[in-house]
């Protein structure tokens, strides 16, 4: 009798791995597997709010982005895309021209084709935005107006952009002035702009002077962009007008941008379409950003009241929820090549491959392709010990693999100086966890705050540290309140065994009491 094929070896696991590779890149291909981590995220993010999309890499904002930009355009209104990562590293004012250079683009994209664009070239809908549209097309000449007034504004825009900034010098003269007689006068310090070469003290020649020299900085950059406010704001009125109905701009990725500019580009597109029937949507990752300074005025977009915020990052403190949500997409692409979850990963796998995706989206599926790869390899091999399908020792494989991965978004994410200083306090976190508890978890005082914490959270979002609870007490500690995290699998997944590692499973009847040991407390 000829031996049944496991169904990790068959051609439909062939076509899950293609199309887990497809999903987990951040493309507008991605949107058609989106799923909502919560129910109405997607309603939310279709409404006339401004909001502020918050998750770590590969949680889903780009996805949530990706979609809303399809239905809009599916549905004719004014919907413009911008990548915020092609900015990286440029300096403000220019940051801001050339967002606005490239909304405007993408606006005249839209005014261009998903806008008139006739419903019955479905291929060409179909290939675009995976639908048909939902509305009839615009009238093509007022749209012409539209084009011309976006690229006028874009072209003026380019220019100021490639025009070098202005100053104006000044200089004071400071101290005492000995004339040639050598009688000393006293001269109260003033500006005196310098009209030509040589300054003159009454009507003597002076032998010594001290003086110096001041740069006025004037930035014309920011003078233009200022003036232009309400370009812009009619730009924005007569688009939604021409739409009858509201734009939306989604901005992606705005963490790319230098944190001390952040709230500045925020506060402008803030300002240029308050009053227009024009939306923000902005992703980013929540503790590498800063979006309002307060201030007389304020600066940026306050949550709550200019805007409100989407939390896309599923965490492992509701780990059923977690684990239910992340099994649910995996299932979806199990159906559409014809094969059960069942039958490909096993149960305890399915815990292990939560853990190690810290319920990162795009992580999980990440880990489930390596994972294949790797019990493959181990079947070829002839270890058919652990079974034929993946365990819990393939996922810790795989993820120790895919840490070079994670690694690599580390030094993308994070400048010279923050990359030296975070890794250096990981290490010290990562060696209390292996060395001196043996322990999975540690524990952060709740009440703390400063530089220590700040950079807890940013390990969080780096996905090096994973939050698990957000209340623990501990035993010899009353009426202190902790925060218990988790140590990255990819840090210890292959040395368990070999420094008699302790993992605690939180998520386990009884894991709670696990988590309040004094000696998990990361002082």
């Amino acid at each position: 009798m000829a031996k049944t094929q496991p169904t990790i070896e068959s051609p439909e696991v062939d076509k899950l791995t293609t199309i887990l590779e497809e999903a987990t890149r951040s493309t507008k291909e991605g949107a058609k597997y989106f799923l909502e981590p919560a129910q109405g995220t997607l309603s939310r993010g279709l409404s006339r709010r401004h909001h502020i999309i918050f998750g770590r890499r590969g949680s889903g904002k780009s996805s949530l982005l990706n979609k809303i930009l399809n239905d809009f355009n599916t549905s004719r209104l004014p919907v413009a895309y911008v990548d915020l990562e092609t900015f990286k590293g440029h300096s403000y004012p220019d940051v801001l021209v050339s967002i606005l250079i490239k909304t405007l683009d993408a606006y005249r994209g839209w005014l261009e084709t998903s806008a008139i664009k006739p419903s019955t070239q479905k291929s060409w809908w179909q290939r675009l935005w995976g639908a048909v549209p939902t509305a009839r097309a615009h009238n093509k000449k007022r749209g012409l107006g539209l084009v011309r007034q976006a690229e006028n504004l874009a072209d003026e825009l380019k220019s100021v952009l490639m025009s070098p900034e202005e100053s104006s010098r000044s200089a004071t003269l400071l101290g005492a002035i000995t004339s040639t007689s050598g009688v000393k006068a006293s001269l109260t310090t003033s500006p005196i702009p310098i009209l030509s070469g040589n300054v003159e003290a009454s009507q003597e020649s002076l032998e010594h002077r001290s003086s110096q020299q001041t740069d006025i900085y004037q930035s014309r950059k920011i003078e233009f962009i200022h003036r232009k406010i309400l370009d812009f704001k009619n730009f924005f009125v007569e688009l939604s007008e021409y739409a009858n109905g509201p734009s939306f701009l989604l901005l992606d990725d705005l963490y790319h941008i230098r944190p001390a500019d952040q709230a500045s580009v925020l506060d402008y597109f803030h300002r240029i379409t308050k009053g227009t029937n024009t939306w923000l949507k902005v992703g980013t990752i929540r503790h590498r950003t800063i979006w309002y300074l307060p201030g007389s005025p304020p600066m940026g977009i306050k949550l709550g009241d200019d805007a409100d915020e989407i939390d896309l990052d599923v965490t492992l403190e509701k780990y059923s929820l977690t684990k239910a949500f992340l099994i649910k997409i995996l299932e979806q692409f199990c159906r559409q090549v014809g094969i059960r979850t069942a039958d490909l990963v096993s149960e305890g796998a399915r815990d292990r491959l939560v853990l190690a995706s810290g319920g990162v989206a795009r992580d999980f599926l990440s880990l489930v392709r390596k994972s294949i790869e790797i019990c493959r390899q181990r079947l070829a091999e002839g270890d058919e010990f652990r079974g034929s399908r993946i365990g819990a020792e393939d996922v810790n494989k795989a993820a120790g693999e895919l840490d070079a991965f994670k690694q690599e978004d580390f030094r993308r994410d994070t400048s010279s100086d923050e990359e030296a200083v975070l890794k250096s306090f990981f290490a010290d976190i990562r060696v209390y966890c292996l060395d001196t508890t043996k322990t999975n978890c540690i524990l952060v005082d709740k009440d703390s705050n400063g530089g220590r914490v700040d950079m807890v959270k940013e390990l969080v979002d780096l996905k090096f540290l994973h939050h698990v609870r957000g209340r623990v007490t501990v035993r010899d500690k009353p009426g202190k309140i902790y925060e218990a995290y988790m140590l990255d699998i990819s840090q210890y997944s292959g040395e368990r065994k070999r420094r008699n590692f302790d993992l605690i499973e939180f998520w386990e009847q009884g894991g709670d009491e696990k988590l309040r040991r004094g000696r998990l407390i990361f002082a």
